[in-house]
């Protein structure tokens, strides 16, 4: 944050007080998420947070309860700057409740391959929306003194083999596409830091990749923001520091320190190139408050579990909601309706992604909560079939600590001498260990007990890597081993093995589950951190016959008016560090789709998942709604749109393939290492209209909300440099609705594809008009001249579509270059 009032320091008057090793340790973080304070010059520590859905804090786990926001999926189906600026402004607010500085955020990789783990963290598949709403967001955060992180620069949209794969892509697709919406949102909001990706960019790691970093981003866009590593992703010390890298994280121990003097020394790296990472660094400080002056205390700001959260999250998550089909105008539902609520997303609704993008929220809101809510009664619920086959830990509501009586479990850590290190009440049932924490000794044995309320045939077992026993009322009912299956270093961390074994449990029984962390050690592998990583307890219902189960969901739909089954994706498929291998939802879930439809009077779906999903059956429903993962108010927010209490107006961010593989890009699977963009700039709908790929299931930008449109005279408009289009849309509806009024260019040359190039939104009441006007983005107009090096300007010819999304274009205006 600027202060125009006060002096601002003198960077470089800075920098030259300090000697070449004072500066170097600048270079590298102090810790997991903090950076070096230097009391000579008045810098104070700054501390990072993971932010995509939440400001976690400054531990991966064992933070305080923080607000669990819609994911980025979610928040960007609403198309809408106000959306995103909103949740900049949020998470600004959570920020500063915890001391962090920068929040790393947003991720603006694409939706190239839906099989993507990390595609839920990402807006969405079109460079343009994602480049326009990052910039709201960016905007959002920085105006109340908070840095944003864009991530992760560049050409990083799949996870398999993510910190070796070599993603291979020509010059014009790079810039046309992957690169856009970093160039938008630097250029509009001038974010503080840029985040260099894991992989490597045509040969080269993108940490150190000079062309990219110095050459693109802090060249031609002259860029004066920081460049800092993804965690654990700088290989080199002189390649990096002369590559245009900034700042290596985590700390304090990496690549440069030592070896980075020494370059220095040897004349590998130039000691003024140390200066110019020093004053991004500090530049970075000052902005944030922890250089000069500081930031204000910001005091009364909102709970994460308080009024003013529930109402923001609640509403955030209803707007991006998406309404696929509608068939009869089954949705939204009268009050006074009996309902059959089906499905384990229903009574287990999953609220957030895996890997860094998770928080521990205040609590997580269930589907059957939420409409139960609204309709007591009225509603029944059934769970529903098996939806995982990895074992999660135990929600805090279904185990208590017997220390404290309070949700969650009772962790000891003991030493080699069996001496307690630490013990620790873990609300979310997992610990981890040896990772963020700063024991006096190896831990030796971890012990996780819990009392179980409500006993039964349970599914005992474990998270994490080691020797495992467990015991029931202090007899034991089984062991597990449980070991790594890839190099990948966040294995561990981010998707430890987990095992279970069966045991009758009774009420409120006291079990235990005791881990030797000595045997992780066997490993071997080069880089691990013998005995850390995450742990956790597994105490859940044992599975149950899938029979029973479907016959159980088909008595009940035929009971109700109607049946809403919740059906969805978990972290084992959404997630960070690995890949899916398909889009077909998991277990028998399409089974109970048709079981529960062959039975009911009418349908409704809701799809509880970020990303695409196959819907064999979707012919056979009347409704489907599109409900991502909606943060910590889930359930409120589905039954709030389920009711029509809000408008599901969210409008599809990605296209959604028919099949697996009926997409213009598919494989995240390296061959000999490199991954090949071969499709170009014709990823997502901009492939299946150029019949590169089957006509798809919904195409981007397709949304029925609760209103039906018509438009009238459509015409082209003049613009600044390329025209824009303007129409006149009328609410035909019944209900007060939102329309998002797309406009694309189609080129002339069909060696260009069509692509999104402006938007606008409108509210109206049924029956209004209402004339929108929707300019272009020159951006849009450009191709990359690879004989030039230069961008050249399309020439104003093929056409303008008016769309509800490319299935529904509402009108074609013939564009001529005369």
């Amino acid at each position: 944050m600027h202060h125009p009032d006060q002096t601002r320091p003198d960077l470089s008057a800075l920098i030259a007080r300090l000697d070449l090793k004072a500066k170097v340790r600048l270079l590298t973080g102090s810790t997991m998420y903090g950076l070096h304070a230097e009391a000579d010059i008045g810098l104070a520590e700054v501390h990072l947070s993971d932010g995509p859905t939440g400001v976690r804090g400054l531990t991966f786990t064992s933070g305080p309860p923080v607000a669990l926001l819609p994911n980025a999926t979610l928040l960007a189906s609403a198309w809408s700057d106000e959306v995103l600026h909103e949740t900049g402004r949020l998470l600004a607010e959570e920020a500063r409740a915890q001391d962090v500085h920068v929040v790393l955020g947003p991720t603006i990789n694409l939706h190239r391959s839906l099989l993507g783990g990390r595609v839920f963290e990402a807006f969405s598949e079109d460079p343009y929306l994602s480049g326009r709403l990052a910039t709201a967001y960016v905007r959002g955060l920085q105006e109340r003194g908070v840095g944003a992180c864009l991530k992760h620069v560049v050409a990083n949209e799949s996870e398999t083999d993510r910190h070796s794969v070599d993603s291979v892509v020509d010059d014009a697709t790079l810039r046309e596409v992957y690169l856009l919406p970093f160039e938008m949102a630097v250029a509009d909001a001038h974010p503080w830091s840029v985040m260099a990706a894991y992989n490597r960019v045509n040969g080269v790691s993108a940490t150190e990749h000079d062309g990219l970093l110095n050459g693109v981003v802090k060249g031609e866009w002259g860029y004066d923001g920081l460049v800092v590593s993804d965690w654990f992703a700088t290989r080199s010390t002189a390649a990096s520091a002369n590559g245009g890298l900034d700042l290596v994280m985590p700390g304090p121990v990496g690549p440069w320190g030592d070896a980075l003097v020494a370059a220095v020394s040897a004349g590998e790296v130039e000691e003024r190139v140390v200066d110019d990472h020093l004053h991004r660094v500090l530049l970075l400080a000052e902005r944030v408050g922890a250089l000069g002056a500081p930031r204000p205390v910001t005091a009364g700001l909102p709970r994460p579990d308080g009024d003013l959260r529930r109402e923001q999250l609640t509403r955030l998550a209803a707007q991006g909601m998406t309404l696929v089909r509608n068939e009869r105008a089954t949705l939204p539902l009268e009050r006074g309706t009996t309902v059959a609520l089906i499905g384990r997303h229903a009574v287990d609704t999953v609220c957030m992604g895996g890997g860094s993008a998770q928080v521990t929220p205040p609590h997580q809101v269930s589907v059957a909560d939420g409409l139960t809510a609204l309709l007591g009664s009225a509603v029944r619920v059934v769970d529903g079939v098996e939806v995982r086959t990895r074992a999660v830990a135990a929600r805090a509501g279904s185990v208590r600590d017997p220390e404290t009586g309070d949700g969650g479990v009772h962790v000891v850590l003991l030493g080699a001498d069996g001496a307690v290190i630490e013990e620790r009440h873990e609300r979310a049932a997992t610990s981890m260990i040896g990772v963020d924490d700063d024991l006096p000794a190896p831990v030796a044995e971890a012990r996780f007990r819990a009392v179980v309320p409500h006993g039964g045939p349970l599914q005992l077992g474990a998270l994490g890597v080691g020797s495992w026993r467990f015991t029931v009322a202090g007899a034991e009912v089984g062991r597990i081993e449980l070991r790594l299956s890839t190099d990948d270093a966040g294995e561990a961390i981010l998707r430890p093995p987990s095992g279970t074994v069966l045991a009758e449990v009774p009420d409120g029984a006291l079990v235990e589950a005791v881990v030797d962390l000595r045997a992780a050690s066997g490993l071997g592998r080069p880089g691990r951190m013998a005995g850390a990583g995450l742990f956790g307890l597994v105490a859940g219902p044992a599975p149950r016959d899938p029979a029973v189960v479907l016959a159980e969901a088909a008595a009940a739909a035929r009971d109700a008016d109607v049946a809403v089954v919740v059906v969805g994706l978990t972290e084992e498929q959404e997630t960070e560090s690995v890949d899916k291998s398909t889009l077909a939802l998991p277990g028998d879930q399409d089974t109970l789709v048709r079981t529960v439809a062959a039975a009911a009077r009418r349908t409704i779906v809701v799809v509880n998942a970020a990303t695409p999903v196959l819907m064999p059956w979707v012919d056979e429903v009347d409704a489907v709604l599109v409900a991502g993962l909606p943060g910590q108010e889930a359930g409120h927010a589905v039954a709030a749109v389920l009711l029509g209490d809000r408008e599901p107006a969210g409008r599809l961010v990605t296209t959604w393939p028919v099949a697996d593989g009926a997409a213009p890009a598919w494989s995240v699977t390296p061959v000999d290492g490199r991954l090949v963009y071969a499709e170009g700039a014709f990823l997502g709908h901009r492939g299946h209209a150029a019949g590169r790929a089957p006509a798809p299931a919904f195409w981007f930008g397709h949304g029925l909300g609760y209103g039906t449109w018509d438009y009238t005279d459509a015409r082209l408009v003049a613009g600044a440099e390329r025209p824009g289009a303007a129409v006149t849309v009328t609410n035909t509806g019944l209900r007060r609705s939102r329309e998002v009024v797309q406009v694309y260019l189609r080129p002339a040359d069909p060696g260009q594809p069509v692509r999104l190039a402006g938007w606008q939104a409108v509210t109206l009441a049924p029956g209004e008009s209402r004339d929108v006007e929707v300019p272009t983005d020159l951006r849009m107009w450009r191709r990359w001249d690879v004989a030039t090096a230069t961008w050249a300007l399309l020439p104003a010819a093929g056409e303008l579509l008016l769309a509800r999304g490319l299935g529904d274009v509402r009108a074609a205006l013939p564009l001529s270059d005369d």
